[in-house]
């Protein structure tokens, strides 16, 4: 059952991940950063091209995991703040929607980022 919405904490991961890893390895990057994965945010990933996204979510029972492909463009590179070590970062609800749209938020002009 999809069960994200506005309530939710999103807290993204400031560099790109191998998103071939599963639950165990997403929790361990949380754990690392000195989270802990069962607290009820939505921990947001995105591969190194931007094409690929995945949101770790605890719900009653276990982790859950979402899975998001660009067909057409990429998440734009802004959703990675500048840090030295790898950090979480809180990102609200509609700021991560555009994301996933391909559609960068404090963008004066809003469009699709297309793939180069």
């Amino acid at each position: 059952m999809f069960s994200l919405n506005e309530t939710n904490k999103f807290m993204v991961y400031s560099t790109s991940v191998d998103l071939r890893k599963g639950v165990e390895p997403l929790c361990g990057l949380v754990r690392i950063c000195g989270r802990k994965p069962s607290d009820g945010s939505v921990y947001v990933y995105f591969n190194r091209s931007r094409t690929l996204m995945k949101l770790l979510h605890w719900e009653r029972g276990g982790y859950v995991i979402y899975y998001k492909r660009m067909e057409v463009g990429r998440i734009s590179r802004k959703v990675f703040q500048a840090h030295e070590t790898p950090v979480f970062y809180e990102l609200r609800w509609d700021e991560l929607v555009l994301f996933m749209e391909g559609i960068y938020p404090s963008a004066a002009r809003r469009k699709r980022f297309n793939i180069q």
